[in-house]
């Protein structure tokens, strides 16, 4: 869960909090990725491949290939002719890529020198605002810079700009951690580079911590709310549902974050075999959590 106050989460490309066609405020998987990125690629000594770095000599963005070779060196050539060169190269790049700690948990599309398709173990829904008021206010801000643009009217006149937020926002992503998804790639690059406790550890830390940690004018206000955590037991072949529509926060003044629903689910009985353990991850000073699920561990966040 990530909370939002006076903040703008993110935005769409007209710089508005995103909304779906009813009116109901939503975000990208890809702004919570972002920000777990954002955060490993500072506080790890991971690579972390799919962000953004610039060349030094034009402090342009680098492509594709210039990111690849910037990590790992040249681009491989491939043993061989025709098909098996090319599949040569293509096994050395796949085993290249996956030391990245965020290909190894989210996977990506490399479409540059040669094509991969790398299916994450790490799937994360789109985060819906669980709280029933999505009040968005917009308010106009001035540049200190006159219009540089010649012959018009305002030309003297310093620019105006707006900004768009959100009063209050309690979004909700649902998200899935499957580590078998990456085996056959790992097996196929000739590497050990599976997803290791270690990475998922990391993972857990991005997701805690993540939008508290990045700090910028729109998102000044957007924290890590909640982290709940179900694992399940070695081998268990369960799948669950997403969780995204089954926590509610209360309008209350203690804007309660209610589990009840999650609690009903994880106590079945057919369930509960199959979970070796529930972590909830927030902060008991600001939040308040009601309906924890049976033998779930308090953590602070």
């Amino acid at each position: 869960m990530i909370k939002s106050i006076n903040s703008n989460y993110n935005a769409d490309f007209t710089h508005q909090p995103r909304t779906l066609p009813d009116g109901r405020i939503y975000a990208t998987d890809k702004a919570l990725k972002y920000l777990v990125r954002n955060y490993l690629r500072h506080e790890t000594e991971d690579k972390v491949f799919f962000y953004k770095t610039f060349k030094e000599n034009t402090l342009n963005p680098r492509s594709l290939d210039e990111t690849y070779v910037n990590y790992f060196g040249e681009i491989p050539k491939g043993e061989g002719k025709g098909v098996e060169k090319e599949a040569s190269k293509k096994r050395e790049m796949l085993g290249n890529l996956l030391k990245s700690l965020d290909i190894r948990l989210f996977g990506g599309t490399y479409a540059g020198s040669t094509n991969l398709s790398l299916h994450g173990p790490t799937q994360i829904t789109h985060g819906l605002n669980q709280f029933v008021r999505g009040e968005i206010y917009s308010e106009q801000i001035m540049s200190p810079f006159r219009n540089s643009a010649e012959g018009k009217e305002d030309s003297a006149m310093t620019t105006l700009g707006s900004q768009s937020k959100l009063r209050e926002g309690h979004y909700v992503h649902g998200i899935s951690v499957n580590p078998k998804n990456l085996e056959t790639l790992t097996e196929l690059s000739g590497t050990d580079n599976y997803l290791s406790d270690g990475d998922i550890e990391k993972l857990k830390l991005g997701l805690r911590r993540g939008a508290t940690y990045y700090d910028s004018s729109a998102k000044a206000g957007t924290d890590n709310e909640l982290l709940l955590w179900v694992e399940l037991k070695e081998g268990s072949k369960m799948v669950l549902p997403s969780f995204t529509e089954l926590i509610k926060v209360q309008d209350t003044d203690k804007r309660e974050i209610d589990l009840e629903k999650i609690k009903n689910l994880l106590g079945q009985d057919h369930v509960k075999s199959e979970v070796e353990k529930i972590e909830v991850y927030y902060n008991k000073i600001i939040s308040s959590v009601s309906n924890l699920p049976e033998g779930a561990i308090e953590i602070d966040l």
